[in-house]
């Protein structure tokens, strides 16, 4: 038996609409076309699948049970072509960020929350990008969004930038380095660093600061909260480097200072990392431009 979906439209038009005139209308056929198709299925079944004598016109046993097929796989159906028609005209699709930064959470959630309202029918996931490599995964087509402050040439991947950023020292008031302007590389040997638990190269103050000057802190001590961080600060349990952006609060407050890496400081920037195929896509530019947005709320607090 070849059974084919509009065999089931046909039997699902049948029985809602009781009779083959408005069953041939809802299916934009001729009435004919609709006897000979159903004609042409009994034979291949070789049962009847309607009672002829009934008025309104019925199914029998059989019809019923391709009826009952019929109502389980068109939704089905119609919800596949529902979701090709939106992959085709960008108003669907899969955005599996990764994220290199990890203070960027913080940031990043409201971007995504604005973004949830407009795009409903985008699949939204966050992979932190620490446990992992990102950016080959977004080659790879694993992820779709990689956020980052080091980019890199990449065959069929762009980089769009977001915001400018400072990593800016932070500690306690009363920490002896409060008394400088600036800090610099040598500043930190004695001193406990409290940093997120990232590796060592995707930390500004290393890349940027103590790796080049060859500079070892006393100690590390690894943090995964941003509160909690200042909090450990504030105790003189330590000091840290963090974006500006993170400490925006932190000038209001008497018990944290925050000064420059070195006499000219250091600026960062932070990019959307995309594949090129997939600029085009509305909702990755939306995204983009969210996150871009949502940067300069941030810098003007």
């Amino acid at each position: 038996m070849h059974l084919e979906f509009r065999h089931l439209r046909t039997v699902q038009a049948i029985h809602e609409c009781g009779g083959l005139a408005r069953a041939a209308d809802q299916l934009n056929i001729t009435q004919s076309a609709l006897s000979h198709q159903i004609k042409g299925l009994e034979e291949q079944t070789g049962v009847e699948l309607f009672v002829r004598r009934s008025k309104p016109l019925r199914l029998s046993a059989a019809g019923l049970r391709l009826l009952r097929l019929a109502q389980q796989v068109l939704p089905q159906v119609a919800a596949v072509v529902s979701e090709f028609q939106g992959l085709r005209n960008g108003t669907s699709g899969r955005l599996h960020i990764a994220i290199e930064c990890h203070a960027c959470f913080e940031w990043l959630f409201p971007v995504l929350e604005a973004f949830r309202k407009t795009w409903p029918d985008v699949d939204v996931d966050i992979r932190p990008g620490l446990a992992f490599d990102a950016l080959p995964a977004l080659q790879k087509e694993e992820v779709d969004l990689v956020i980052s402050s080091d980019p890199e040439d990449l065959d069929g991947v762009q980089f769009t930038p977001l915001f400018d950023y400072n990593p800016v020292f932070v500690a306690a008031s009363g920490h002896p380095l409060s008394q400088k302007s600036y800090v610099e590389a040598e500043d930190f040997r004695g001193q406990t660093l409290i940093t997120y638990p990232v590796e060592r190269s995707r930390l500004d103050v290393f890349s940027q600061l103590l790796m080049p000057a060859r500079v070892e802190p006393a100690r590390i001590r690894q943090v995964e909260l941003t509160a909690v961080i200042l909090l450990l600060v504030a105790s003189l349990r330590g000091v840290s480097v963090l974006p500006d952006w993170v400490v925006r609060e932190v000038k209001y407050s008497s018990d944290y200072i925050t000064r420059p890496l070195t006499a000219h400081g250091i600026t960062r920037r932070l990019f959307a990392a995309t594949r090129d195929s997939d600029v085009v896509k509305p909702y990755i530019q939306d995204v983009i431009k969210l996150a871009q947005v949502e940067a300069a709320k941030l810098r003007a607090q």
